[in-house]
């Protein structure tokens, strides 16, 4: 049933199909290369096209963001609402005068910055202390905002609170429980 000849042929057009499948591949290749080819490492590509985007004189949402205006905040603010707020800081801190991960908050608003005695503040805390002094009410609004980018290298993981209403709750709340 299967000769000699039948098998040849059989073997000849599948080693034929793997070399035009190859040499389709080589082909390709050539023509659409991707990879670095030859550009060394950091070195910038060039682009088929590129847009132009304009410079613009507004800096986005956040210099809308440092424009607020922080004492009518402070007496909008509701210290309930912020009750609710400091259910975020309670896995570190306490208010009944004992430090947990972090120092106790009672009496923090006025307090000065690193002052709660037996509590390891990180050497970034202390530093911070001599630049800012005191927990003002301003001061708390601007760490809370981004704890890491005011005090870089701070012991305190938590991200911030990103609207400035719910930053005036929590310091209305702060106060409220001095």
């Amino acid at each position: 049933m299967f000769d000699t000849m039948t098998v040849t042929k059989a073997a000849g057009a599948l080693i034929g199909a793997l070399l035009f499948l190859l040499l389709a591949n080589w082909a390709a290749s050539s023509l659409y290369h991707v990879g670095s080819g030859g550009h060394g490492e950091g070195e910038e590509h060039a682009q088929a096209y590129s847009i132009e985007v304009p410079e613009t004189e507004e800096g986005g949402g956040a210099a809308e963001e440092e424009q607020i205006d922080f004492a009518a905040l402070m007496e909008a603010a509701d210290p309930a609402a912020g009750e609710k707020g400091f259910g975020k800081c309670k896995a570190c801190h306490k208010l009944d005068g004992t430090d947990g991960t972090g120092p106790h908050l009672n009496g923090v608003v006025g307090r000065d910055v690193a002052s709660v005695g037996g509590f390891g503040y990180s050497d970034a805390m202390v530093a911070h202390a001599e630049e800012a002094p005191q927990w003002t009410p301003e001061a708390l609004q601007e760490f809370l905002a981004n704890p890491k980018g005011v005090v870089k290298g701070t012991k305190m993981s938590f991200a911030g609170l990103k609207k400035p209403e719910d930053r005036a709750d929590l310091i209305a709340y702060l106060q409220s429980v001095q």
